[in-house]
């Protein structure tokens, strides 16, 4: 049975904490596809196209991991990465109308759908384990169900920071920098595999994980979708009524934070303008006339131009990653196309050596992404909703005595905060168009750094965005 809202909101620190982890390991980690590929040829998916007079063996390379040599060769790569191919365009494909699907039913049938589609995709691609050359066409299947999945679970944990109210923006850079990370997951994966654990068993203990997770949602993910902290759900959800003892600095916080509904309530029935939803009646639904259209929200400026900022650094980020390899190794053979065979090795040599690096510092999308959701929310619990004149007296209860320090409008600052963000995040990024255009192998190490951190921030700052802007931006259109 699934638990209510009330019952989430207790349990979200668990739900977030899972979710990361859930993230981590099982939602993008098709990004990693350099290292499974590896695995899959080891394993003879595909081998029967190589023939004897064009093909190579990977065994000496692999000796530890591999029982069988198995013939490699071109037509071979093209093959899998057919089904890479499939696989990522269904991580990203899917995405509209599974936001359609989670505004109208909310997160939870998504996410079971999504962990069952990923445990599934490790089950059949152990079955495919046992008899390669034969099964090898379920790689397609395997690879389209697992790019599905994980981004069932990545959407679908991007509404869950609304129950932590102004850290809102922080959570969700945490939730898209374990996305981000998520490519570490095969290359990890792959040392397991280099010492000596049989693939078929490493697939089967990943599939029985992601059984964790449809049991995880099943128990603590509720029908209800989440509310924003802003919606009149979310302040009974909250509990701003005095239902336990509290004292201190608690009681004044409480005091201050009633004062302030209170004040906004008083006003929108003076002027007859605002539309107040009363907390003891949370099913009441907004009136049509203030529910802003999705074509409005759509073909808002600031949807717009950040979507063209999306694009652009989204593209020059992903042309980095596919071209890499060969920039590397332009580097290290100055361009030369018949140079001699200790400076193919040598370039080889680099290549997987920086190739390695640039894998391992995936991870820190997960550690840099909550700084960029730090600015976003900075200073935000010292604001308050609407203008500022109404609290510019001081006066929130009849007995105060001082006045209260400045105080900010809560829209304003988000704004601002968001500015911020944003111009840090294309600052790094016009940073990293230069260093990668230095030739100057060491200083590509600052250019991974810059790449990995771009790549999580402009997630960040976009989805921080879409959430502080609620003007333009209603959770009813989140997905």
């Amino acid at each position: 049975m699934a638990p209510t809202l009330q019952q989430a909101y207790l349990r979200r620190w668990w739900m977030a904490c899972t979710a990361v982890l859930e993230n981590l390991f099982f939602s993008a980690v098709l990004l990693g596809w350099t290292s499974l590929l590896l695995m899959l040829k080891n394993e003879g998916f595909y081998s029967y196209l190589c023939q004897d007079e064009n093909a190579t063996s990977e065994h000496a390379q692999n000796a530890s991991a591999a029982p069988h040599e198995w013939p490699t060769c071109k037509d071979q790569d093209e093959m899998l990465n057919l089904g890479f191919t499939i696989g990522c365009f269904l991580l990203s494909s899917t995405m509209l109308p599974l936001g359609i699907l989670m505004d109208k039913y909310g997160p939870r049938p998504l996410r079971l759908l999504g962990s069952f589609c990923f445990a599934a995709s490790c089950a059949m691609m152990a079955l495919a384990g046992y008899n390669p050359p034969v099964l090898a066409p379920l790689i397609f299947l395997v690879l389209s169900l697992n790019g599905f999945g994980g981004i069932c679970l990545t959407f679908t944990s991007l509404t869950l920071p609304n129950l932590f109210g102004n850290l809102r923006s922080t959570f969700i850079a945490l939730m898209i920098g374990s996305y981000a990370s998520s490519a570490v997951t095969f290359p990890v994966v792959k040392l397991i595999y280099d010492a000596g654990v049989s693939f078929v068993a490493i697939m089967l203990a990943w599939s029985g994980l992601a059984c964790l997770i449809f049991l995880n949602c099943l128990i603590n993910w509720p029908k209800e979708s989440f509310p924003a902290p802003e919606e009149p759900n979310y302040i009974k959800l909250s509990g701003l009524s005095l239902d336990q003892k509290v004292t201190g600095d608690q009681f004044d916080n409480h005091v201050i934070t009633v004062g302030q509904r209170l004040s906004q309530r008083r006003a929108s029935l003076d002027q007859g303008k605002e539309f107040y939803q009363p907390t003891e009646d949370p099913q009441q639904e907004t009136p049509p006339d203030q529910v802003i259209p999705f074509c409005h929200s759509v073909c808002s400026p600031i949807f717009l131009w950040s979507l063209v900022t999306m694009g652009m650094s989204q593209l020059r980020l992903i042309f980095y990653m596919a071209a890499m390899n060969k920039m590397l190794e332009f580097q290290v053979t100055g361009g030369e196309e018949h140079g001699s065979k200790e400076l193919k090795e040598k370039a080889e040599s680099i290549v997987s050596f920086y190739s390695s690096i640039f894998g391992v510092l995936q991870l820190l999308c997960l550690f840099s992404c909550p700084f960029i959701g730090y600015v976003m929310d900075w200073r935000i619990k010292e604001c308050v909703d609407g203008p500022i004149d109404k609290y510019a007296d001081g006066s929130i209860g009849e007995n105060s005595t001082q006045k209260p320090k400045k105080l900010r409008d809560k829209k304003i600052q988000k704004l601002t905060n968001a500015i911020r963000a944003f111009f840090f995040t294309n600052l790094l990024l016009v940073g990293f168009g230069i260093t990668c255009m230095i030739h100057s192998l060491p200083l590509q190490f600052l250019t991974f750094i810059l790449h990995t951190l771009v790549r999580g921030f402009i997630h960040s700052a976009c989805g921080g965005l879409y959430a502080a802007v609620t003007l333009h931006f209603l959770m009813c259109h989140f997905g």
